[in-house]
């Protein structure tokens, strides 16, 4: 059986992939860096394990690779958001953003890619935005953290390819996630009448579009930034 870590996968878009994943046979491994009760109940009903780890601290990585072992397929969903002036945003505040968005993102390829290049063979998913490709008033620390995301995936895909390892990213639009819960009435509304198909996502459509792009169906596709968004992104 095939070995898939998601990050952030308690809830939202990650519990949304975790089962997605699961359904097709993945065992997965639920990752979360404060909902331990929460992951733990969601990998007994998924049939898959759950590990507490800081994405962004790498010594909490490597136990947790160290305690997995290898996986088949990475999706690096965790991540954090920061709502405010650019003028206001701490450097405390933007650190935090690209610790978590980015350089989790880092640390979790770096630990699964040895076992990957020696079997010459996984997949590796990032979850970006449709911020990271246009960009967010208001939202600076969280768009630019989410470009970067663009950018690693685009290159990784250059250099892994050759090693069989394939490397794709997801470009979610506004989906109704726990990240969303700061948004009035008025402010969705406003969303989704920018959206051309007239609704805003659910997590499932993003869990839909992950699970083919890690299944065999696709397996010559890589280095692709593919927006799940309703054509919010337009």
């Amino acid at each position: 059986m095939k070995i898939a870590l998601i990050t952030g996968a308690s809830r939202g878009i990650g519990e949304a992939i975790a089962r997605a994943l699961a359904r097709d046979g993945f065992r997965v491994v639920i990752n979360c860096s404060r909902s331990g009760e929460r992951a733990g109940e969601l990998a007994e009903e998924l049939g898959g394990i759950a590990f507490t780890a800081d994405v962004s601290d790498m010594d909490q990585v490597r136990q947790m690779y160290d305690e997995i072992g290898g996986v088949d397929v990475l999706v690096c969903n965790a991540g954090i958001s920061e709502y405010g002036m650019f003028s206001d945003t701490t450097p405390e505040a933007w650190r935090r953003v690209f610790a978590v968005n980015t350089d989790g993102a880092y640390n979790c390829i770096q630990c699964a890619l040895p076992d990957m290049i020696h079997k010459k063979s996984g997949v590796i998913l990032t979850l970006s935005s449709v911020w990271g490709l246009h960009g967010a008033s208001c939202e600076a620390a969280y768009s630019s953290s989410k470009a970067a995301i663009i950018g690693l995936t685009r290159a990784l895909a250059k250099e892994l390819g050759p090693s069989g390892i394939r490397v794709n990213c997801i470009a979610p639009g506004v989906i109704e996630t726990d990240m969303m819960a700061g948004f009035s009435a008025e402010d969705k509304a406003e969303l989704t009448d920018k959206t051309p198909l007239c609704r805003l996502g659910k997590p499932v459509d993003v869990a839909e579009l992950a699970a083919f792009l890690v299944s065999d169906k696709a397996d010559f596709i890589t280095g692709q930034v593919i927006g799940v968004d309703g054509g919010f992104g337009l």
